[in-house]
């Protein structure tokens, strides 16, 4: 006998989802955000330890709103994406921490080093939209070392310190569409 699960495929929605991240340079912070991105969530209801997280970003779409920073950004200084076309997380372990909040546990890849982060998310809920599509939405923060993945690029200053900080602030919007 079969039973039916709960678990469901949703695809990132690009047009309603966000992947931005700020960092400090000098005494203020820099925004910025990946345009091009593309992900699967898998979302068991009933055991969410079952439900995982694919998620792949372009390097290339990196966007602060300056053309001459964004290609520095490119460049073997920082993203080196000739050599590293992709930024990406992989879940290797999904746990409940609140009705609607979960810890999800995986592998982060940034210019070619992997690491395990443990980013909290919020689930926001399911809804359908006027089409009658089943959509999703999650919602992640977490603080993370650049030179932790091989991004030290930097500059002294001439009254001390560096030009820009260690920290990049990750923030994730996403709306996923069940497929």
């Amino acid at each position: 006998m079969t039973t039916a699960t709960a678990t469901r495929t949703f695809s990132v929605d690009k047009a309603h989802s966000e992947t931005a991240f700020q960092v400090r340079h000098l005494v203020t912070r820099v925004r910025g955000r990946f345009n091009d991105f593309e992900g699967t969530i898998e979302v068991d209801e009933e055991n969410p330890a079952g439900s995982s997280v694919e998620v792949t970003i372009q390097a290339a779409s990196v966007d602060t709103s300056q053309p001459d920073r964004d290609a520095h950004l490119r460049s073997a200084d920082f993203f080196s994406v000739e050599q590293f076309p992709t930024l990406s997380f992989k879940s290797t372990g999904v746990a409940a921490r609140g009705s609607d909040t979960y810890q999800v546990t995986g592998d982060l890849t940034i210019h070619g080093v992997t690491r395990q982060v443990v980013v909290p998310v919020t689930f926001l809920g399911f809804a359908k939209d006027p089409w009658g599509n089943l959509r999703a939405g999650f919602e992640a923060e977490l603080t993370i070392n650049r030179k932790d993945y091989g991004l030290t690029w930097n500059a002294a200053l001439e009254t001390g310190g560096f030009l820009v900080g260690d920290e990049v602030k990750i923030s994730l919007s996403v709306q996923a569409i069940a497929k």
